[in-house]
């Protein structure tokens, strides 16, 4: 999805918030470790060691793949270092669904995180694309543009909001009743709440972006704060 610099009839010199949020393969990679965990806990018989170590092991190999094609190094570190945790979380429990603990709580973590920086008038997604754009906060002299970042953050923030009620009754299910289902159902839920989840949640909060500007608004690239406004 391409997101427009403004109203539908600004110019074709468009930018893709999807391009400036992270391509789909970071999304593919952050799922190959917990499937790994998943089928080889089912084929050990539930050993959760050696489902642990086989995520490690895959988690390192896309790291170091990642790296040789020329990815940032603390992106690479920053998904490498939430498998490890996961993993010695899920080995000091000895419960499968702890695995997904980590997930759990992050994701918990970025709905009160989204839904605050809205309520301050800092909207992360105002943050995010501004430093991408290198406009450091020049973007928040711009009232109108504050507000559409505002409005699409929203969908931000249920997208986090979905993850923690699907994995939360999923993890809640199995630690009532000790579920092998429930645990490769969190799996399952890892792999189509990642990429997919995120494609659709960039597409969405591209479209509430857009048509929160206002008509003859330069776009998100471009702040266009009114000559004697304050930052808001």
């Amino acid at each position: 999805m391409q997101l427009r610099e403004g109203s539908p009839q600004s110019s074709a010199s468009s930018e893709s918030l999807g391009a400036l949020l992270g391509g789909r393969k970071a999304g593919i990679d952050a799922t190959l470790p917990p499937v790994a965990f998943v089928v080889t806990w089912l084929l050990t018989s539930r050993s959760v060691g050696w489902g642990a170590l086989v995520a490690v092991v895959v988690g390192l190999g896309v790291a170091g793949y990642r790296v040789s094609r020329g990815d940032k190094p603390r992106a690479v570190l920053v998904g490498l270092l939430g498998v490890a945790v996961a993993s010695i979380v899920v080995v000091r429990t000895g419960r499968a669904a702890d695995f997904f603990l980590v997930q759990l709580a992050a994701n918990a973590a970025s709905t009160l995180a989204w839904a605050v920086s809205i309520v301050l008038r800092w909207p992360l997604l105002g943050v995010i694309v501004g430093a991408l754009l290198g406009q450091k906060t020049r973007w928040r002299k711009d009232r109108s543009l504050v507000r559409a970042y505002s409005m699409a953050s929203w969908v931000w923030v249920a997208q986090y909001a979905l993850r923690v009620l699907v994995f939360g009754a999923l993890y809640l299910y199995d630690y009532l009743y000790d579920s092998e289902a429930a645990v490769v159902a969190l799996g399952v839920a890892r792999v189509a709440m990642s990429w997919p989840l995120v494609a659709a949640c960039v597409a969405v909060s591209g479209v509430v972006l857009i048509r929160a500007l206002p008509k003859g608004h330069p776009g998100f690239r471009h702040p266009h704060p009114p000559a004697d406004a304050p930052a808001p």
